[in-house]
């Protein structure tokens, strides 16, 4: 048994979110079926983090055990060869090793961080050539405000203003590493990085944010939220079109072929 770690690349636009459901219309769904159809054998896939419905991804880290002997290149090629066109596998890689021990390569289990761009189109008017590509502020955004206001956000931090009541996870205690915003001309990106991620975090933390740049709370706000943990004090959860899953950090020892992911290329 062999254990095959591949690079997924996807428009989130048309799906129903990464994780499988009983109508099929999920990213992984459709990839599932794209490596039985060239294994012809039913594959079971573990990925480094769920995405929501129209949440896109540069870089989803996936993998699966197989038995079957094939280069990397051939499950790159072939599965691709029965994906939609949104969909795609950018790169393919087996790992060495017994998938039973505890040291073995797990897509979510091993990483060490996840990254996510959020793009913000801020113009007066809407832009339909970015629809499903990129959320969207018609108020003049003020970004320095915006950076003023992270701070408190790095480090060991309950994050329970920002976390979704649907979400599952244990606890919402993350750690977070980094928040960068920065603007090129229209565009504002958001590239937040940490452990792990609750429920829509990232939008949450989005919507508050827009929330201190238009101007509608002042910077110290989101430390507060923060500290008060109660999500009803937040703004609004934002729209989903501008979230990119981008980057799985991971040992160097895995050697993957992780590719540079930007999301300002799409624009």
């Amino acid at each position: 048994m062999k254990r095959i770690a591949i690079g997924v690349q996807y428009d989130g636009s048309a799906w129903h979110g990464y994780q499988k459901q009983e109508d099929g219309h999920t990213v992984q769904d459709q990839l599932e079926q794209a490596l039985e159809k060239f294994a012809r054998v039913r594959l079971a896939t573990t990925c480094a983090g769920r995405t929501d419905t129209g949440v896109h991804a540069l870089e989803q880290v996936v993998h699966f055990d197989t038995e079957l002997e094939r280069e990397p290149h051939s499950w790159l090629r072939g599965v691709n060869a029965f994906l939609p066109p949104s969909i795609a596998v950018r790169w393919a890689k087996q790992l060495a090793g017994d998938p039973g021990v505890d040291d073995f390569f797990h897509a979510r289990f091993s990483a060490r961080a996840r990254t996510y761009h959020y793009v913000l189109y801020n113009n007066p008017t809407r832009s339909p050539l970015l629809e499903g590509r990129a959320g969207f502020c018609f108020r003049p955004l003020d970004v320095e405000l915006m950076r003023a206001a992270v701070k408190p956000l790095l480090g060991w931090h309950d994050f329970t203003a920002f976390r979704a009541a649907q979400c599952q996870a244990k606890s919402p205690v993350k750690l977070m590493h980094d928040i960068q915003i920065r603007r090129h001309g229209e565009l504002v990106v958001f590239t937040i990085t940490a452990n792990a991620f609750l429920h829509h975090m990232v939008r949450n933390l989005v919507g508050s944010l827009v929330y201190i740049g238009t101007g509608r709370q002042p910077p110290e706000w989101l430390g507060q939220l923060l500290e008060a943990r109660d999500r009803h004090e937040a703004a609004p959860t934002f729209m989903p079109d501008g979230l990119y899953l981008a980057k799985i950090d991971y040992d160097p020892k895995w050697q993957l072929p992780l590719e540079t992911t930007s999301p300002l290329p799409w624009f």
